[in-house]
């Protein structure tokens, strides 16, 4: 591999956050692949080797699903060593409980579970198989206790580049004031003022995502005075709380329901400071049953 080239084996059990992770890493620059089999490890590493350096960070992520390719996951690890290739490990795993309560909720079944069989015993075999594995990880992390926007804040803090580690990270978070505030939000603007799509019949029912919404919000010539006004003071108060050495701002803007002003903007602020900084969104109400 070309020297300097990073790469991170994400592994772990179903549940446990695999995607955010792999998400997180992509948010960073690398390049991703997801349910690689382990045989084609060295092949891949082997295409990176010829790509010079147009190819500097890459993550993996190897489970189960690759059904019994994945046992030949210590064979690459034992090729990669013998080529002087610098991996990582990162397994990733939760409760029983926490992983119940998440298939539950995603109304999927656990793709180890036997047929007809409880989404707990697909989770305690998956465990079984997994334990050599754990076992040979540099980094285990247990996100039963993580929201998503947590363990994305964990990878972005812990595999930045070099030349990143100073970078403050943004987080904007959309949410509705009827749920209550963001217990951890720096500073919280009010955009309760702009004109509500969820008084339009065909916006009601959507959200500050769809570009129907979006456009609805942004036409006001006070939601352009106010953005416009927002970006001045994020320029200003960035560079200063970079000087004190903080690491992370979290941003929260609220609207009454937490659907579709709030949304709306915090897209906006996204896309307005993401070509500059690190930047994550977390739509905290979005997805709840009423509210405006």
């Amino acid at each position: 591999m070309p020297q300097g080239v990073r790469m991170v084996i994400i592994t772990g059990l179903s549940g446990a956050g695999k995607t955010v992770a792999v998400q997180s890493l992509e948010d960073l620059g690398f390049f991703c692949i997801d349910n690689l089999p382990p045989a084609l490890i060295g092949k891949f590493s082997e295409l990176v080797r010829q790509s010079s350096d147009s190819v500097q960070r890459v993550a993996l992520v190897c489970d189960l699903r690759g059904g019994e390719f994945f046992h030949s996951l210590f064979d690459a690890l034992e090729e990669l060593d013998e080529a002087l290739i610098h991996y990582q490990i990162v397994f990733l795993e939760a409760d029983d409980e926490t992983l119940v309560r998440r298939y539950k909720a995603s109304r999927r079944r656990h793709p180890h579970a036997p047929e007809h069989g409880r989404v707990l015993d697909g989770i305690l075999r998956e465990r079984v198989q997994l334990e050599a594995v754990r076992t040979r990880a540099d980094l285990i992390l247990n996100t039963s206790r993580m929201k998503p926007i947590e363990l994305k804040e964990v990878f972005l803090n812990r595999f930045c580049a070099e030349g990143d580690l100073d970078q403050l990270t943004i987080n904007i978070i959309s949410f509705g004031f009827k749920y209550g505030l963001p217990i951890d939000a720096d500073l919280v603007f009010d955009v309760r003022f702009l004109p509500n799509p969820y008084y339009v019949d065909a916006l009601r029912s959507r959200n500050g995502q769809d570009p129907e919404v979006y456009e609805y919000v942004m036409k006001w010539p006070a939601t352009e005075e106010f953005m416009q006004r927002l970006f001045g003071m994020v320029d200003f108060l960035l560079p200063h709380y970079q000087r004190e050495g903080k690491p992370q701002l979290v941003l929260g803007i609220g609207c009454t329901g937490g659907r579709h002003r709030s949304v709306a903007l915090a897209e906006r602020l996204r896309e307005y400071l993401q070509t500059d900084h690190v930047v994550t969104v977390d739509h905290r109400d979005v997805s709840k049953d009423g509210g405006r």
